[in-house]
């Protein structure tokens, strides 16, 4: 049985563990203001959930076009005290500062939690 140097063995490990760490590589993020309700300029946000869920809207209006997935949602905004929240009859996406989640709405099952803005959508 031959057995591998420790050398040849060194920069395979190198690689195999920089690998791993780049998947377990924390999302970073710069805040993007959501838009004031009423602003009737369509503004687009990307946002990173956990498990690398992605959900996308757009914001104008009073309204939110909330996408995830292969399904889109035309929501209504509602006041919601310090957060924000809207909603139709199948979902809910609500939040306060820059964490939001998306509910399901008659289970308030989360599809999307602890979604953070990464980028604008143009």
């Amino acid at each position: 049985m031959r057995r591998l140097s420790i050398a040849a063995i060194g920069p395979l490990a190198l690689v195999v563990a920089l690998g791993a760490c780049s998947q377990r590589e924390a999302i970073s993020w710069t805040p993007i203001p959501r838009p004031a309700p009423d602003d009737p300029t369509p503004l687009g946000i990307s946002y990173v959930c956990e498990g690398r869920k992605e959900v996308a809207v757009v914001y104008a209006k009073n309204r939110a076009s909330v996408t995830f997935g292969d399904k889109t949602w035309r929501a209504e905004y509602h006041p919601a005290g310090d957060g924000f929240r809207y909603a139709d009859s199948a979902v809910e996406w609500s939040g306060r500062d820059e964490l939001a989640v998306l509910r399901e709405a008659a289970s308030t099952r989360p599809l999307a939690y602890n979604c953070r803005p990464v980028r604008r959508l143009t």
